[in-house]
This record gives C-alpha cells, structure tokens and sequence, in this order.
C-alpha cells in the first residue's frame, strides 16, 4: 500500500493548523494564549517535519538538494514566528508579511520541484 498519500494529507493538515495559529498570535499577542499557541504551533511543526521526511524518504529525494533547503528555511521560519510574535508584537505587521512571504515561497518551490 502506497504511503504517500497519507504524509500529504498529514503535511497539509499541520501546514494548515500552524499557519492558522501562527495567524491568531499575530491578532491577538496576548500572553494568556502564549502557552496554548506555543504547544499547538510546535505539534504542528513537528507534524508537518516528520510528513514532510517521510515523502522525501518514500520519494528518494535528498536532503542536500537547494529545493529541500528552501522549504526547510520556510519551515524554520514559520515554525519560529508564532512565539516571536510575543516578544516583539510590535513588529506584528512586518512579521505577518514575513509569514506570507515564507507561505509564498514553500507553495511556488511545490510546482517548481526540480524533478
């Protein structure tokens, strides 16, 4: 049975969760859901990591290659930015735009794979 299919459904699901609570964090910095946002973000990353391995072991693609490191910087990013926001939730504008920018590129380096 090809597993594939399941580490897509599973990558997109956390992509999904984490931008969503990465987005709350940015509306509304409030300390009270620092510890809640930080728990679901960081289940979500790690989620979307392992899924995101997974379909590169199953597809035999290397780490070292420069479209798996962009994806990874882009994961990186967005995995850090929802707690950043409670530090700095003066940077609130700049940081959202970080994030669309970062979403941005992992969505074109999906239809730009070089194989």
């Amino acid at each position: 049975m090809e597993r594939l299919p399941y580490y897509q459904l599973l990558h997109i699901f956390s992509l999904l969760v984490l931008t969503a609570h990465t987005f709350m964090a940015f509306g509304n910095p409030d300390p009270a859901n620092r510890k809640r946002t930080l728990m679901v973000t960081g289940i979500a990353a790690l989620l979307m990591f392992v899924s995101g391995f997974g379909m590169l072991t199953l597809q035999k693609i290397p780490f070292a290659t420069g479209w798996v490191l962009v994806k990874f910087v882009c994961w990186l990013g967005l995995a850090s930015l929802g707690g950043v926001v409670y530090r700095k939730a003066h940077l609130r504008g700049i940081l959202s735009l970080v994030a669309l920018l970062l979403l941005l590129v992992a969505v074109v380096m999906v239809y730009c794979r070089p194989f």
